[in-house]
C-alpha cells in the first residue's frame, strides 16, 4: 500500500499519527496537520480516527481556532458513539465540555460536564473525572459563581493528588490563582501559580512548554495586583517568549492584555493603549469573550486617568454589555463601580446613586459576604479563608 493510499489500515493510521505527534512537538504544526487532516481522510481505523481527532482539538485549541475545535469533538462523539465505547464517548463529551469553555459559553460547559459525570462505571473516568472538575470549576468562575468554582477545584486537586497526576495539578493550581485574584487575595493568587513553577521544575521535564508559560502569566498577574511591577513583566516576558514560540494565540492575547495593565499600573497610558488592542484583535479572532471584557475595563480606566469621561463611559458600557450576555456578575459589578465614578465626576446624582443601587445587587447576588465578620469580599487585598464547605470568610 502506498504511503496515503485509498485507506488506511490500524497500523498505518498508528504509525502517522506518531509521526504526526513528533512533528507537532517540534513545532513543525503545519506538517502535523496536514498528515492527521490525510489520516482522517484515509483511515479505517475507528479508533484511530478517534485519536487523530483527538490531536486536532488539542492543537485547535492551543492555535486558538475554538470554533474549529468545537466541531472536531462534535465529530469525535459521532465517533465514539459508533464505536459504542462508554470510555471514548466520555473523552469526547470533556472534549466538548474544554471548547464550549474556551468559547465562553459556560452553561453548556457545565451541562456537558455534567454529562460525563454521570458516565461514572467507565475505567477513563477514574483518570478523566479531574479534568472535567477543572473544567467545570472554570466555567463556574466565568460566571461568577465561585463556592461552586471552589467546590470543583478542590475535587479536581483530589484527584490529581489520588492519581499522582502532576500536570492536572499544575493546571488546578493556576486556576486557583485566577481565583484568588478574582476575590483579591493576592498571596493566594501568587502561591498557586508558584507552587504550579514548581511542579514544572520537578516533574516537568518532558511535559509541553504551554505548562511553563501558563505559570509564569499567572504569577505575572499576581506580581501586578500586588505592584511588584518588575517581577510582573519578568514572568509575562517569559509567558510572552514561548507563546510565540509555540504559535500560543491565546496565551499572545493575555500576556498583552497583562503588559497593558502593568504599564497603565505605571500611569503610562500612551504604551497601553495599543498592547490593549493588540489583545483584543487576538480575542476577538479566538472568540475569547470574557477576554474582551477585560480589555474593555482596562481601556476604560486608561480613559478615566485621562480624564475623557464620555469615552470612558462609552468602554464600560460595551464591556458590560458583553459581561451581561456571558453572565459574568464580577465583571457586571467591576461596570457599575466605574460608572459610579464617572456619574460622580460627570456631577449626574441620579445616575451615580443608579449604579450605586446595581452594585449592591451585584455583591448579594454573588454572595460576596463574609459569613464571620458581615463585611464584603473581593474589594480590597484580603486575605481568605475557604472552610470544608468551600464556603469562603476573612482570615482577619
Amino acid at each position: 500500500m502506498k504511503r496515503f493510499g485509498v485507506e488506511m489500515g490500524q497500523d498505518q493510521t498508528k504509525q502517522q499519527i506518531e509521526k504526526g505527534l513528533l512533528l507537532y512537538q517540534s513545532n513543525y504544526t503545519d506538517k502535523a496537520l496536514h498528515i492527521w487532516f490525510k489520516v482522517l481522510e484515509k483511515t479505517s481505523d475507528p479508533g484511530g480516527k478517534f485519536r487523530v481527532l483527538g490531536c486536532l482539538i488539542t492543537a485547535h485549541s492551543e492555535m486558538g481556532k475554538y470554533r474549529d475545535m468545537l466541531q472536531y469533538a462534535l465529530n469525535q462523539i459521532d465517533t465514539a458513539r459508533e464505536m459504542e465505547d462508554p470510555d471514548y464517548l466520555m473523552e469526547a463529551y470533556l472534549n466538548l465540555a474544554r471548547s464550549n469553555e474556551k468559547l465562553c459559553d459556560f452553561q453548556k460547559t457545565i451541562s456537558y460536564c455534567k454529562t460525563c459525570l454521570n458516565m461514572q462505571g467507565t475505567t477513563t473516568s477514574l483518570l478523566l473525572n479531574g479534568q472535567v472538575c477543572l473544567s467545570m470549576g472554570n466555567a463556574f468562575l466565568g460566571m461568577s459563581v465561585f463556592q461552586k468554582a471552589l467546590e470543583n477545584y478542590e475535587k479536581g486537586l483530589r484527584y490529581a493528588h489520588n492519581n499522582d497526576d502532576k500536570m492536572l495539578e499544575c493546571r488546578v493550581c493556576c486556576s486557583l490563582g485566577n481565583f484568588y485574584t478574582q476575590l483579591k487575595d493576592y498571596e493566594k493568587a501568587l502561591f498557586f501559580p508558584c507552587k504550579a513553577a514548581e511542579l514544572v521544575n520537578d516533574y516537568g521535564k518532558g511535559w509541553s512548554l504551554k505548562y511553563r508559560a501558563m505559570s509564569q502569566y499567572h504569577m505575572a498577574v499576581a506580581y501586578r495586583k500586588l505592584g511588584r511591577l518588575p517581577e510582573a513583566m519578568d514572568c509575562c516576558e517569559e509567558s510572552m517568549k514561548i507563546a510565540l514560540q509555540h504559535g500560543d494565540r491565546p496565551l499572545q492575547s493575555l500576556c498583552l492584555l497583562c503588559f497593558a495593565d502593568i504599564h497603565r499600573s505605571r500611569n503610562d497610558v500612551e504604551k497601553a493603549l495599543p498592547r490593549y488592542e493588540s489583545s483584543m484583535c487576538i480575542m476577538t479572532e479566538t472568540g475569547n469573550r470574557l477576554g474582551q471584557v477585560h480589555v474593555y475595563l482596562g481601556v476604560a480606566k486608561c480613559w478615566l486617568m485621562q480624564k475623557e469621561l464620555d469615552k470612558a463611559l462609552d468602554t464600560v458600557q460595551r464591556a458590560q454589555e458583553l459581561a451581561e450576555d456571558l453572565g459574568n456578575k464580577l465583571c457586571i459589578l467591576k461596570a457599575h463601580c466605574l460608572n459610579e465614578g464617572i456619574f460622580r465626576s460627570k456631577e449626574q446624582q441620579t445616575e451615580l446613586r443608579e449604579q450605586v443601587v446595581k452594585f449592591h445587587e451585584c455583591v448579594e447576588e454573588m454572595e460576596l459576604y463574609c459569613g464571620m465578620c458581615g463585611e464584603s469580599i473581593g474589594e480590597k487585598n484580603h486575605q481568605l479563608q475557604a472552610l470544608p464547605c468551600s464556603h469562603v470568610f476573612h482570615l482577619k
